[in-house]
């Protein structure tokens, strides 16, 4: 028996997609807003854009084909 069954894989894949688009927009609009921002500020910043970046399009993949496949 798989232990994954249970899991909905489009909910998962939709939602990480949504997850990794706030998290690059909040970071895009986080620099553009506020322009004196400090060095490590700008760098969590660019960090949640990339991040951002990396869940938006692995969440599809790993849900959406990866673990439908494996079942």
């Amino acid at each position: 028996m798989s232990g994954y069954r249970d899991m909905d894989y489009v909910k998962l894949a939709r939602w990480g997609f949504v997850l990794g688009a706030a998290m690059f927009l909040i970071g895009g609009v986080g620099q553009a807003v506020v322009p004196g921002l400090p060095g490590w500020e700008k760098g969590l910043l660019l960090d949640l854009e990339v991040g951002g970046i990396f869940v938006g399009l692995l969440a599809p993949l790993t849900f959406g084909i990866v673990l439908p496949l494996t079942e």
